[in-house]
């Protein structure tokens, strides 16, 4: 399905006057238009922020409690909130998955790819440092660990895997993250 035709069949009524919507073509894609007050319905990205932890050659991960993909492994972060900054957003993710507080060094990359219905279209990744030691795994996480390149365990997500992998490729060319 392209992405000019993908929608949410649970949107059918106007958030303005709570008509029926029709779907109709307006600005080359097929979206929810009202017919009453002439609102389009625009289906945004979810957008998701990440710390990527890295010390001795090892990456801080964190493993899922919830679905999905739970009990695979992942990078602290989550999304971010309307109207929220995304380096805001990481640092009260990782206070709220492990309980630390971090300091960002800086913009790594952001990756695009929406995996199921409910996933991040876009996860900012940043590169950062621990301010405080003691992990405490709450809210969505169950375990935390730290893992060298050769040794990560299942991830979950693409962009996990995409950072991942390019992490291990900056290794064995001799650079950093």
């Amino acid at each position: 399905m392209s992405a000019a035709t993908r929608d949410d069949p649970a949107v059918r009524f106007c958030v303005r006057c709570g008509a029926a919507l029709l779907r109709r073509e307006h600005q080359g894609a097929v979206r929810p238009c009202c017919t009453t007050c002439d609102y389009v319905h625009f289906f945004d990205p979810k957008v998701a922020a990440a710390a990527w932890i890295e010390e001795e050659g090892r990456v801080l991960l964190v493993r899922r409690a919830v679905m999905p993909q739970r009990g695979l492994w992942t990078i602290p972060g989550g999304y971010v909130d309307a109207w929220e900054d995304p380096a805001s957003a990481v640092v009260r993710e990782c206070a709220e998955e492990l309980g630390i507080a971090v300091e960002l060094t800086g913009l790594l990359d952001i990756v695009a790819g929406r995996e199921h219905p409910r996933g991040a279209g876009f996860v900012i990744f940043y590169s950062a440092r621990l301010r405080t030691r003691t992990l405490q795994p709450a809210d969505d996480v169950d375990q935390a660990g730290w893992f060298a390149a050769r040794e990560l365990p299942e991830l979950a997500f693409e962009a996990t895997r995409t950072m991942a992998a390019r992490w291990q490729a900056a290794l064995t060319a001799g650079q950093s993250a």
